[in-house]
């Protein structure tokens, strides 16, 4: 089966030449979710407006690919600051549920403009 480029308009645009997501198979690979609304305007303010932003993104490009973020085998989160992370656990948990919660990968990295950035990988075979 080929691969699918998804891009969709409930949630923000792509920042460069890149997809939203790209389905190959029974995988989704969802590209990095920032604060912002589907018409471009950067989210900011707390980290917690900031990070439910993100998380809604990708939840909508998880959507429009066929799928959700219960289907998630491997999340990756990128904080400004480090400090930001037991915050990031607590929303985390209202977007990513089920008994067989994926792997992850939380790293602070220097983001500019915005606090939080997530991305993930989600398989939909049996």
């Amino acid at each position: 089966m080929p691969k699918r480029a998804v891009i969709t308009d409930k949630a923000v645009p792509a920042g460069g030449p890149y997809s939203h997501a790209v389905v190959a198979g029974d995988t989704i690979y969802l590209a990095g979710a920032i604060p912002a609304l589907p018409d471009g305007t950067r989210v900011t303010g707390t980290f917690e407006e900031q990070a439910h932003s993100a998380f809604q993104n990708l939840a909508a490009v998880a959507e429009a690919a066929g799928s959700s973020l219960d289907q998630a085998v491997r999340v990756g989160v990128y904080l400004r600051d480090f400090a930001d992370f037991p915050a990031m656990n607590e929303i985390y948990k209202q977007y990513i549920k089920g008994d067989h919660l994926p792997v992850r990968t939380t790293l602070p990295v220097p983001l500019v403009g915005f606090d939080i950035e997530i991305d993930a990988v989600l398989y939909t075979g049996a």
